[in-house]
């Protein structure tokens, strides 16, 4: 490993990880007038931010920080693919990993995996749910827009909170942080839906100063200890394909689950691809669909003759 890679690893283990995040999120929500436009056009020029892209263009419009960095995009820039049986990348980012979830180890980076119980921080119960089943690891580069919407239609059962490190999660720490989505602090949804459970994870980082939920709002920080809401036809949420679930402030990591067979993810997935909000990400079949399929296989298949002795 090249040195100066080494040192930034290093760094990560010795960095006052919540104390600086907190504090430079502190200053990224505050109206700092000319402070606040020069910071913004720095990290434009700094991250080559395409602005074309956000229903405000220009650095001054901006009152703080966050809101040029959970800026909104203009109407039309991301259509969401309306085919029923396709979900949907949910963010602006790039693969990390993908694929199948192996009994219940999820793949990080090459030597490194991660147990599906610590990563979503549940019981038995809750794992076996995702066991054998498949997941998507996209991360959200500084440059990126970082609203995070639906795949598909979904209802909420509930929501966790888990407490944690806040290392970064670029390709390079992924590549030598052991256990590394399963030790960061993250945000948990869980959703019923059309392929059955989802699991949407929101995963904190490196002065990410919160994750917000469209229902709940900010959730990180200020918890100290593993939280948990539930949902019910008291309290329904649903969302459709396409709509906004969550934002960070400063950016990270989404990784989703889905059960054995729900979904077949696209050709077109692959490590490190870009993925743009709305473009097709995998298929799925409905159980009706299925049962017709098997049911016209039956019927169209030719008679054999009885055979004798």
């Amino acid at each position: 490993m090249p040195i100066m890679d080494k040192i930034k690893i290093i760094a990560q283990y010795l960095l006052p990880q919540h104390s600086l995040s907190r504090v430079l999120g502190c200053l990224a929500d505050k109206n700092m007038g000319w402070l606040t436009t020069q910071v913004i056009s720095w990290f434009i020029k700094r991250y080559q931010v395409d602005m074309s892209a956000a229903r405000l263009e220009h650095p001054q419009e901006y009152k703080t920080f966050n809101d040029f960095f959970t800026r909104e995009l203009k109407p039309g820039m991301r259509p969401i693919d309306s085919d029923a049986q396709t979900l949907t990348h949910p963010v602006d980012g790039a693969v990390s990993q993908f694929g199948a979830i192996d009994t219940d180890r999820i793949f990080q980076a090459k030597g490194h995996h991660f147990n599906l119980k610590d990563l979503i921080a549940g019981d038995a119960s809750d794992a076996k749910v995702f066991e054998n089943g498949a997941f998507a690891n996209i991360y959200l580069a500084p440059k990126d827009y970082h609203r995070i919407h639906m795949p598909i239609d979904g209802t909420l059962t509930k929501m966790t909170y888990v407490p944690g490190d806040l290392f970064s999660v670029n390709p390079l720490t992924a590549q030598n942080i052991p256990n590394l989505f399963a030790r960061n602090e993250r945000v948990i949804a869980w959703f019923d839906t059309a392929v059955g459970p989802m699991a949407m994870i929101l995963v904190g980082a490196t002065i990410v100063a919160s994750i917000e939920t469209v229902w709940a709002g900010t959730i990180t920080p200020p918890h100290k200890q593993v939280q948990h809401w539930n949902y019910d036809q008291q309290t329904p949420v649903h969302l459709k394909k396409g709509e906004e679930m969550g934002r960070f402030k400063l950016g990270s990591t989404v990784i989703l689950l889905f059960g054995e067979d729900a979904i077949h993810f696209n050709e077109s997935m692959a490590p490190e691809k870009t993925t743009r909000l709305g473009t097709p990400m995998a298929c799925f079949q409905t159980q009706q669909q299925v049962s017709i399929e098997t049911e016209e296989t039956i019927q169209q298949a030719p008679e054999l003759d009885a055979l004798t002795v």
